[in-house]
């Protein structure tokens, strides 16, 4: 277990501080280590990062198998905001309307109601489209690319009309990557690689795994993994969350690795933008509810508003959650951020019963 405290200078300085001088509350942070400590002594989880930011001051903290701030977990569905924001960027350069229809960019994406589905729908959750495909097994057992998964997804049928009812679609996010790529003329790795990761420094990030350091990359338990990933399955073990295949597909809904630190650099970024990637406009646009007040609130890519993933945090907090075991969010309102990265995916306990919602419960209230 290592521990990082530090004083963050407006100049972007960094100065290592005592712990007495952050102004994170201590108390409440060594609670959240307990349950980390505790879990990881355990052998629960085999694997843990927290990074806690509140003010000026930051604190961090890593267990078992991470060995140090550079570890590197699979995100899981912290993966589509961080993906969806080079979509953003496009759309803050005049390039994409976001109630254009996605067929405008998408011509194969027809019929059956998919002319009517906006790129806002897609980003919001309520296009229709399912979360995995009905042969997601199939295509990962066979090493699919993306593109395969592409050529399926805009032929799925629709569950709803689109814009009427909220459901959680990976599908929708890899098609808002996608059109976002063809724009760019990149794949969607290297897209997300130039204009969010890199453009942000966050050096300890890739969707997938290039650029980072082997001893770096977090094993995630698959034993407890999601339906989708294999559930452990044995025969899963080719294409499961720890293959080579998952790890370089650069899935843009759940494929990628980061640290604990970098994820709350890329969310204090929407809080407080720098400008490397939105500018103030679109960074509040991105992380204010887009959808009915009848739905589900959503913002472009970010859970938003208040939220049982981060009770007692104010209406302005956004983030994310990932199946892998993740949680991430930040409150503007308290200026503060937390990032509680496991390698114990979410099936493994019901959700107050997790250490990654127990550790973050415990610096959101």
């Amino acid at each position: 277990m290592k521990r990082r405290n530090l004083l963050l200078g407006g100049a972007g300085w960094v100065m290592f501080c005592n712990r007495i001088s952050a102004a994170i509350s201590i108390g409440k942070f060594d609670q959240a280590v307990e349950i980390l400590k505790a879990a990881t002594n355990a052998g629960q989880v085999r694997a843990a990062s927290i990074f806690v930011r509140e003010g000026k001051s930051s604190i961090s903290e890593v267990f078992g198998d991470a060995k140090s701030e550079a570890a590197a977990f699979l995100l899981g569905s912290i993966s589509k905001p961080i993906s969806t924001a080079a979509l953003l960027k496009l759309h803050q350069d005049g390039m994409i309307d976001l109630d254009s229809t996605a067929r405008t960019y998408l011509p194969e994406f027809k019929g059956d109601q998919r002319d009517k589905v906006t790129i806002r729908n897609l980003l919001t959750h309520v296009s229709g489209l399912p979360d995995q495909l009905p042969n997601n097994t199939q295509l990962r057992a066979s090493h699919a690319s993306l593109t395969e998964f592409v050529r399926h997804a805009v032929q799925v049928p629709l569950s709803f009309s689109p814009g009427t009812k909220y459901q959680y679609s990976s599908m929708a996010i890899l098609l808002a990557c996608e059109i976002a790529a063809r724009l760019t003329r990149r794949s969607i790795p290297d897209m997300v690689e130039h204009d969010v990761i890199k453009a942000l420094n966050m050096n300890d990030s890739s969707l997938g795994i290039s650029g980072l350091e082997p001893v770096n990359i977090v094993r995630a338990q698959t034993e407890f993994g999601a339906p989708e990933s294999g559930a452990g399955d044995p025969a899963a073990a080719s294409w499961d969350w720890n293959s080579d295949y998952w790890r370089s597909l650069g899935a843009p809904w759940g494929g990628a690795h980061a640290s604990a630190r970098d994820v709350a650099t890329f969310l204090d970024d929407f809080a407080n933008p720098s400008g490397r990637l939105l500018d103030k406009v679109h960074a509040a646009e991105a992380v204010r509810n887009h959808n009915p007040k009848e739905l589900e609130s959503r913002g472009l890519g970010f859970d938003v508003g208040a939220s049982v993933h981060w009770p007692g945090c104010s209406a302005q907090t956004f983030g994310h959650t990932g199946s892998t075991g993740t949680i991430a969010w930040c409150d503007p309102q308290r200026d503060i951020t937390c990032v509680v990265l496991t390698s114990l995916p979410g099936n493994a306990f019901p959700h107050d019963q997790h250490p990654r919602h127990q550790a973050s419960d415990i610096i959101s209230n």
